[in-house]
């Protein structure tokens, strides 16, 4: 395997889809493929491969793309693809009826702007993530709070770099939960999609908290997951779905499912199902 590739196992599983993989280290985020899938590293393979790649969440995706492409790996999300995926400000417009309002900004607004665009209380966020989901950095029900947010999330090391996004703050349906965590989680599922199909679904929160979905709530989340998934250019997408107080599902959040955690999804049920979805390609 050349330098360029060395930092990275390339395989193909079950002779149907290559995929590109580090260890992170985090449970929910590795899996041992090899365990599950008959993998295979070919001294000789195609001059040119599309991989799904498992490698963390990288500094720079682009860089990582190009880099790869000169060595004959091509990843699925393209990088326009990965931002459309994993940056509120491109998968919003696609999904605005879906999902609560929301506004961005370079620099984080002042609480009048705030006031005047979605009005209180409000969710704060980075364009692509959160940090660590401390209340005390993303919720705030007035000005006074918002303030004090702010103050926070500029001197925070995963909020300060991104772009700061204001959300309407919708009440959703708490779930009970069993170990320490930060903010009240809500019944809120994560579904995987590979080109607008689905591939795996389970409760976001599995780590604190015990809930599932009846039948008709998986029917009534999936379906709407799934037009969120058919809005958005991003072929290996994550949608993340919860249910209002009111009983509405609303999209919580997209990304890139390449660098998603598997959450409460069975990562053997999400990869049978990716292979099955593509016997045969690329090889």
């Amino acid at each position: 395997m050349n330098e360029a590739l060395a930092a990275f196992d390339l395989m193909l599983a079950e002779d149907a889809v290559w995929l590109l993989v580090q260890k992170t280290g985090n449970p929910a985020y590795d899996f041992a493929f090899d365990s599950a899938f008959a993998c295979r590293r070919p001294w000789s393979r195609p001059d040119s491969v599309t991989a799904i790649a498992r490698v963390g969440a990288p500094r720079d995706y682009g860089a990582l793309f190009r880099e790869l492409a000169t060595r004959g790996v091509s990843l699925i999300n393209s990088p326009q693809q990965h931002l459309n995926g994993s940056e509120l400000p491109y998968w919003y417009p696609c999904l605005e009826d879906v999902t609560p309002r929301s506004a961005w900004f370079d620099e984080p607004p002042e609480a009048a702007m705030v006031t005047d665009s979605i009005g209180w209380p409000v969710f704060v966020k980075g364009a692509r993530q959160t940090s660590r989901h401390d209340p005390r950095k993303c919720i705030a029900h007035d000005a006074s709070e918002y303030n004090r947010l702010i103050a926070e999330y500029r001197r925070d090391s995963i909020l300060g770099w991104q772009r700061c996004v204001v959300r309407e703050f919708v009440e959703l349906r708490p779930v009970e939960f069993e170990h320490t965590v930060k903010i009240q989680p809500s019944f809120e599922f994560r579904t995987f999609w590979l080109h607008k199909q689905f591939v795996g679904g389970g409760p976001y929160w599995s780590q604190f908290a015990d809930y599932s979905w009846t039948d008709s709530e998986r029917d009534a989340c999936v379906a709407l997951a799934g037009e969120a998934a058919s809005r958005v250019d991003c072929p290996f997408l994550v949608v993340d779905m919860a249910q209002t107080i009111d009983g509405r599902w609303v999209v919580i959040e997209c990304n890139d499912a390449q660098e998603s955690g598997y959450a409460g999804v069975s990562p053997f049920a999400l990869w049978n199902a990716v292979v099955r979805l593509a016997p045969g390609q690329n090889t």
